[in-house]
């Protein structure tokens, strides 16, 4: 049976193991050694060329995962974005970036392309035509992200990678959010998929790491300069991630679920302002995220009525985490401009949308009714200490 025709949950069991062929194991073995023979072999094996044996076997999976021809994994993601983005740009050329996205990638942009001569135009909206407004003669590369981080707007795939491929441009995607579970951007004509392997893909907050997905001739582009840059990881972190792999379909599953009961909870909630998830039918690009997603993930974000504290409200939490990173099995919450936003300027913040009030919600697999009792409890804390310093 070709792995193309596997279902998505035998795809991240079985796709990208290691046989054990001396004990007959039922997982895949680790290879921990940084040294491998060199002649008489048919792959010269070395770390840093992203080609040990756990390291090229987990790819294996990334790439059938985003239907893809080659994957490969790095030390994080940020180290996956960085590598792609060197390996296609240079100086002189130019590249258009989305608007709305991760924060450290934006920073990453702003204060590394400079020293490389390498132009860049932030778009000022996130509609196709954001995008070919903002292209220049010397532009070499688009990059978005949809669902974008933290305000989960929605960017029409197969329109910007149809506008890229008429004037030979390369297109790059953050699909981090989404994961390959909700939506494979190659289908719709996306060049290059990159992921944070440490949200999602991992899945438990237990491990940092990076991935990129596509043909094998961009792959080979990117291998280039990746084996320069060294942003390879131990074999330890890569046996952790093709474990945790191997449940990615059912974790993804019930946090889409959940998170849809949670946003439509918040929507209703008197003490919340606004609240931003692709799968509210108030979402501004709801038919275009059904479009291109099969689910709608386990990510939103919303704002609390004025005079309730963002800070306070994560404070008085207490079944859901107020912590760092996102997509864990357990559902935490931040806020964008104390951390993923952190190293934008308040102007900068201000324009896109991300305000101080904003919390960025990362839906687990708990109980429904746990995580609203834990929301509810912390809202009528904060309003009562309000109304206490007010008496």
């Amino acid at each position: 049976m070709s792995k193309s025709k596997y279902g998505l949950n035998t795809i991240c069991t079985h796709v990208g193991e290691i046989k054990d062929e001396q004990f007959k194991g039922a997982v895949s073995p680790i290879y921990m050694s940084t040294s491998y023979q060199f002649d008489e072999v048919d792959v010269k094996r070395y770390p840093r060329y992203f080609n040990t044996p756990n390291q090229e076997f987990l790819s294996k999976k990334i790439a059938a995962l985003e239907h893809a021809e080659s994957g490969m994994i790095f030390g994080s993601g940020m180290a996956a974005i960085s590598t792609v983005f060197l390996a296609f740009l240079k100086q002189g050329d130019h590249v258009v970036v989305q608007n709305t996205l991760y924060g450290g990638t934006s920073n990453f942009i702003r204060e590394e392309f400079p020293k490389y001569g390498i132009e860049f135009t932030f778009t000022d909206g996130y509609e196709v035509s954001d995008f070919e407004a903002a292209i220049q003669p010397n532009t070499k590369l688009i990059h978005i992200e949809t669902p974008s981080n933290p305000l989960l707007t929605i960017t029409d795939i197969k329109g910007v990678a149809d506008l890229a491929k008429s004037k030979n441009i390369v297109t790059t995607i953050d699909n981090t959010f989404a994961s390959p579970v909700n939506q494979t951007p190659i289908d719709f004509g996306i060049d290059i998929v990159i992921h944070s392997a440490t949200k999602y893909l991992g899945g438990h907050s237990d491990i940092l790491a990076g991935a990129v997905a596509c043909n094998s001739v961009h792959m080979n582009t990117i291998f280039n300069v990746a084996k320069n840059l060294g942003g390879s990881l131990s074999d330890m972190t890569v046996w952790m991630l093709e474990r945790s792999m191997k449940t990615l379909a059912l974790r993804v599953k019930a946090q889409n679920k959940n998170a849809k009961k949670l946003a439509q909870f918040l929507s209703n909630h008197n003490d919340v302002k606004q609240v931003y998830y692709p799968g509210l039918k108030s979402h501004p690009q709801y038919n275009l995220a059904k479009s291109q997603m099969k689910g709608f993930g386990g990510m939103l974000s919303f704002e609390l009525v004025d005079g309730l504290d963002a800070m306070a409200f994560q404070k008085a939490l207490k079944l859901i985490k107020s912590s760092m990173s996102l997509a864990g099995v357990e559902s935490t919450m931040l806020s964008p401009h104390k951390t993923s936003h952190a190293l934008m300027t308040q102007e900068e913040r201000d324009k896109i949308g991300v305000s101080d009030n904003l919390i960025r919600f990362s839906v687990g697999i708990e109980s429904k009714k746990d995580l609203i009792a834990d929301i509810e409890q912390a809202i009528e804390a904060v309003k009562s200490s309000k109304l206490q310093v007010q008496n």
